[in-house]
Formats: C-alpha cells, sequence, structure tokens
C-alpha cells in the first residue's frame, strides 16, 4: 500500500510513546501517576460547561470557517484585557479547533517553493506538531537548539546568512513547552522587525500565556507592528478545556484572510456549541486566577521537594511544567524509566528534541493528592 515516506520517516510521536510506556508499566502492576502528558485534569468552570449546553440545538449546521462574530469579539476583548492590543475582530482574528490542528497545517498556508520559499524554522526541544506539519508540507526544516546558557531563546545569529531569504515561516513557543522560558518584548520586536526584512511569517504559539506565576509573559501580539506577524492561542491550558478544542489566530489581517480562504478546505471550525462556551470562557478571568493558584500549590510542593533533593530546576517561569536536570552521570531516558518503576511517569527531555538530553520535564497536571503521594515516593529515591 502507498503511503506517505515523510509519514514513514517520522519517529512515533513522543506522546503516544508515553501513553505505551504508562500501560507497560500498569500492565506489570504498577500504580502511576501521570506527569508526563500535559493534559489539566482540573475541573473545566461550571458556567462554561452550562453555556456549551445552552448551545445545543435541535439541530446543528455545519460551522462556518470564520466562527461566530461573538466568538471574534470576546478573542478581540481579551486581547485588550490582557495585552493592550486592540485587534480587529473581523479581519485579525479567526477561531480554530484548538491549535493543534491550525499550527500543523499552516505551512501549507505560507511556503511558496517556486519563489524560493522553502524552509520553516522551529526550535528544540518543543512540541513536534510544528516540525511534523512542515515537514508533511514539503518544507526545508531548519531546528534552533533551545540552551538554557541563551535562556532557551535560539540563537538568530545561527541562521546562516544566505538561508533568511528561503525562510517561509519561523515557529517560535513562549511560555515555552518543555523548557518553561518565557520571552521578553525585545526578543518579539526584533523577529518580528526581521519577519518584515526578508519577508517571512513569524508564527508565535502561546498556548500558555495564561499558567504564570510571578509576572504575566508578553506577547508577540505586543509589537509595533503585525506585519507577517500571527500569534497562536488555546482555551485548551488556559481554561482547562482540552477536550473542547478550541483556539485562535490573530495578527497581520492578510494572513488572516489567507486563513479564512484556506479553511474551508480542511472543514476544522470548532461546532457552535463549542464556540459559544468559548464566548464565556474568554470573557472570564475569575477561572483562569483558580487554575494558576492550583498549579502554583503542586509547583511549590515540587520545587521544595527539589531543592531538599539536590534536583535542579531550570528555565520554568511559567507554564504548567517543571524542567528539570536529571541526576549527574543518569540519562534522561534511564532516569524516566526508573521513576516509572516507581509509579511516578514523568517525560524524558530527549523525547522532545535532542536538546532536552540531560532533562525530565513534569506536568502538574494530577490532582493535588496525587502529588503529595508522588512527592513522598520521589523523597526517598532522588
Amino acid at each position: 500500500m502507498p503511503l506517505s515516506p515523510i509519514l514513514r520517516a517520522q519517529s512515533t510521536y513522543p506522546f503516544v510513546r508515553l501513553d505505551e510506556e504508562r500501560r507497560a508499566a500498569e500492565a506489570r502492576g504498577v500504580e502511576v501517576i501521570d506527569f508526563g502528558r500535559g493534559d489539566p485534569q482540573e475541573p473545566t468552570d461550571p458556567r462554561i460547561r452550562q453555556a456549551l449546553v445552552a448551545g445545543l440545538r435541535e439541530r446543528m449546521g455545519y460551522p462556518t470557517a470564520p466562527g461566530l462574530p461573538e466568538l471574534r469579539e470576546a478573542i478581540a476583548r481579551w486581547g485588550v484585557r490582557r495585552f493592550d492590543v486592540a485587534l480587529d475582530p473581523e479581519t485579525q482574528v479567526v477561531p480554530t479547533l484548538g491549535s493543534k490542528e491550525a499550527i500543523f497545517s499552516f505551512a501549507q498556508v505560507v511556503l511558496d517553493p517556486a519563489a524560493g520559499k522553502d524552509t520553516v524554522v522551529v526550535t528544540e526541544p518543543g512540541y513536534p506538531v510544528q516540525e511534523r506539519g512542515a515537514e508533511i508540507a514539503g518544507a526545508r526544516v531548519v531546528s534552533l537548539p533551545l540552551l538554557e546558557r541563551n535562556g532557551f531563546l535560539p540563537d538568530l545569529e545561527a541562521i546562516a546568512g544566505e538561508d533568511w531569504s528561503r525562510i517561509a515561516l519561523f515557529w517560535v513557543n513562549y511560555p515555552n513547552n518543555p523548557t518553561c522560558a518565557t520571552a521578553p518584548p525585545a526578543f518579539y520586536g526584533r523577529l518580528a522587525a526581521l519577519a518584515r526584512v526578508h519577508d517571512f511569517v513569524l508564527a508565535s504559539d502561546e498556548a500558555y500565556s495564561e499558567l504564570w506565576f510571578e509576572e504575566p509573559p508578553a506577547s508577540a501580539l505586543q509589537v509595533a507592528d503585525l506585519t507577517n506577524v500571527a500569534v497562536f492561542n488555546s482555551l485548551s491550558k488556559r481554561s482547562s478545556m482540552t477536550g473542547y478544542r478550541s483556539g485562535f489566530v490573530a495578527g497581520d489581517p492578510t494572513l488572516i484572510g489567507a486563513l479564512k480562504a484556506f479553511r474551508p478546505s480542511v472543514g476544522t471550525a470548532p461546532q457552535e456549541f463549542v464556540q459559544r462556551a468559548s464566548v464565556v470562557a474568554w470573557d472570564d478571568e475569575e477561572h483562569v486566577e483558580a487554575a494558576r493558584a492550583t498549579y502554583a500549590r503542586k509547583r511549590a510542593l515540587f520545587l521544595d521537594l527539589f531543592a531538599r533533593a539536590g534536583v535542579r530546576v531550570a528555565g520554568s517561569a511559567a507554564t504548567m511544567y517543571l524542567w528539570c536536570e536529571v541526576p549527574r552521570g543518569e540519562g534522561s531516558e534511564a532516569f524516566a524509566r526508573r521513576l516509572l518503576e516507581l509509579g511516578v511517569l514523568v517525560a524524558p527531555g530527549v523525547y522532545l528534541g535532542p536538546s532536552g538530553e540531560g532533562y525530565f520535564r513534569l506536568a502538574l497536571v494530577p490532582t493535588e493528592a496525587e502529588c503529595r503521594r508522588a512527592a513522598e515516593i520521589l523523597e526517598d529515591v532522588l
């Protein structure tokens, strides 16, 4: 049977590997507390759930690609409230089925090999969907390492001079998964200026922008000129709505117009009842503040444990994760396997990219009671 050679060449998706390892451990009788996958377990706010139910009608037609005006307006209100940025809901915002599918397919919208724009830049360790979507679209992929000595920011000087003209799309992700680092406004400003000079798209995945602990992170939406800038965000992490699949892209009106033209072909607009629940979610901050407080308590528990055990925490300024150094002399996969046999599943850093070797990622998603139990297990083995 003919299959895409690109698909055949891709390794198993890292979180599929984690799920397989968890199931194998459970089959051996190990009771596993899962810190591997970033799927929030906190209850979705009742007002959001009520809006979802209220949005059901006897018959629901196909949702349209531009989304409900009410949702685009709610996202624009949030942009003003959160970043002091005025977005035109008609021309600068498009709802998406979460952010994953939009990220995966975005290279198809902007690549133009005939014009010499054949390259997508990604960072690693990182969310694999950006690279995989680019590969399926036929792009030449350039990967930049995120190193601790650089504050987990990509070294833009490492890009060869001739490569700048070939770049169609440059992906960044801050607050970063998995390093938990944030990016300063000056970084976005410099990259946006480069995007205009070299005519590529700066695509910023900001799914974790609302999970912070000391000060709210900056956004690429705050650059002075949004030409060639597209920002992706989602309710999955902010509002514990992973199963709803609701996100958006905002930024340059030309890019948003291209997405509106592209998306009817792939048929991935959120269902109308999900959009109506999303209006309530974007208009409310109380449930987000409560979620941040919950994650902060879990985070403090492990920061205290790791400080006592001598486990060094790297980055970790924001997000629902902790990015930590594995014990000296132990590889990230071996360390994760050792913990799994004790019932604690973490993600080996190398699963998220070669530069992740030497680290592990702990997702603060189990309940507080489970976190305390895991901390007791780890107390004696770290």
